[in-house]
């Protein structure tokens, strides 16, 4: 894609975005595209009616409707010539899954309905089925109940098992569940960041022998569909770099470790905009210089197999060669703590450790409290596993746990709390506790 030309496409076609242009006196045949101003979804697409966001002011044959995590719902026009792209997102998990050629039950645990994770995924899996994959579609959506129930009469019929969902509901799925180790269970993730030892546990329980060809995330927004992709490739760097948190930082800047994928820019252009991430690409609403607000950056496929090589470490995997995007998510999610930003991430790798795993679920909110005295606490409430009463010893282990990932990956968090102040405070909830983990709502990590 030359983001060039799709600019002066979009600046001609597209209603809402020539009024853009218009307000800010730019001239779209003397301006660089590297001088446009940045849209967003304030500066841009609520101000406009939905019609005048799309080509000739034509809405295509599908809204989707973003989670509103971040405010109201906002509600994205597509078309079937968009998901026909973002199919080959697909395609590709799908080719290191030997998709091609083994018989594949793919089951949808995204929610289903207006948002645009199930739906917009069905549609993408039905057209690789049009290609050719032998893949066979089931979608339960989000009820743990109809995903158990479908999955062991018809698991026998394939040769794999494709679970698409977000990582800790399937994680939720797969703890629920047995039989994983007799289907040949694939996994792929998206909206959220995970740990590597999050994917190393997962795998674990779900029988999955090779993390890196048998799971996959996607980079996905409502704004866009799915920008890029994990590959072997891309998921072998991250395991190597989440073993040395010092080197993750000299490369990615922060002391928690992004969603590493790659993109193909003939399809998505991105720019990393003060260390946020901005793109331009084409769908049912066309985006120019979009700026998302997820915090990330760009690194060349060239430069990243250099970083690798000048630390000794030269990956199995040699391919695609495209350039990879990192994503943090958005700021908001954390929490600072005497100066320090604590990042659901490092709280994360210290419930999957192998001494508390077995316990919780792996959800949990962090929140900073005030007592009586006014003094400030990091506390930390942890759903348990089903079945799991709460204890002091186990309140403590988990306590324990992390903080000891909490100083190894947050070097902020070690200098500048207190030592006296650093244990956080746990609290223990049983499972689906209604104030702090409903069941069926979008979980938030953080208050």
């Amino acid at each position: 894609m030359d983001p060039v030309e799709l600019f002066h496409d979009v600046a001609a076609t597209v209603p809402a975005y020539r009024a853009f242009l218009a307000e800010r006196g730019i001239d779209p045949h003397r301006t660089a595209f590297h001088d446009l101003p940045l849209t967003s979804k304030d500066a841009y697409t609520r101000r406009h009616p939905l019609p005048d966001l799309c080509r000739g002011g034509v809405l295509g044959d599908m809204i989707a409707v973003s989670s509103g995590s971040t405010g109201e719902p906002s509600f994205w026009p597509r078309s079937a010539a968009d998901e026909r792209v973002i199919a080959d997102r697909f395609a590709e998990v799908f080719d290191t899954f030997d998709g091609r050629s083994r018989r594949t039950l793919a089951v949808i645990c995204f929610a289903l309905g207006t948002w645009v994770g199930g739906l917009f995924t069905l549609s993408c899996l039905r057209h690789l089925a049009e290609r050719g994959y032998p893949i066979t579609v089931v979608a339960p959506g989000s009820d743990k109940r109809e995903i158990l129930r479908v999955i062991p009469p018809l698991a026998p019929c394939f040769d794999q098992v494709v679970l698409l969902g977000y990582p800790p509901f399937l994680k939720d799925v797969i703890d629920a569940g047995t039989g994983w180790h007799e289907w040949n269970l694939k996994l792929v993730t998206a909206g959220e960041v995970f740990s590597e030892e999050w994917r190393t546990l997962v795998c674990e329980r779900a029988g999955i022998a090779d993390p890196v060809r048998g799971t996959a995330s996607l980079y996905g927004t409502a704004d866009a569909g799915v920008l890029g992709n994990e590959t072997p490739l891309s998921i072998e760097l991250r395991r190597f770099l989440a073993a040395r948190p010092s080197l993750a930082r000299s490369l990615f800047g922060e002391s928690r470790l992004p969603t590493l994928v790659q993109y193909d820019p003939g399809v998505r252009y991105f720019e990393e905009i003060q260390g946020t991430l901005a793109f331009t690409g084409d769908n049912g609403v066309p985006l120019i210089r979009y700026h998302i607000a997820d915090e990330g950056g760009v690194i060349p496929y060239a430069d990243m197999l250099r970083f690798a090589a000048g630390h000794g470490f030269t990956p199995a995997s040699t391919g695609p060669e495209r350039p990879f995007v990192y994503v943090f998510g958005r700021s908001h999610f954390t929490v600072s703590y005497y100066g320090a930003n604590i990042y659901p991430e490092n709280i994360a790798v210290g419930l999957e450790q192998p001494e508390i795993s077995g316990s919780v679920t792996g959800k949990f909110v962090m929140e900073i409290v005030e007592d009586g005295s006014h003094d400030r606490h990091l506390t930390i409430t942890v759903e348990l596993a089903p079945g799991t009463a709460p204890s002091t010893d186990l309140a403590a282990l988990a306590g324990t746990s992390i903080l000891a990932q909490l100083r190894r990956l947050n070097s902020e968090f070690t200098a500048y709390v207190p030592a006296v102040h650093q244990n956080p405070f746990i609290r223990l909830r049983e499972t689906a506790d209604p104030e702090y983990f409903p069941p069926g709502a979008k979980h938030r990590y953080t208050r």
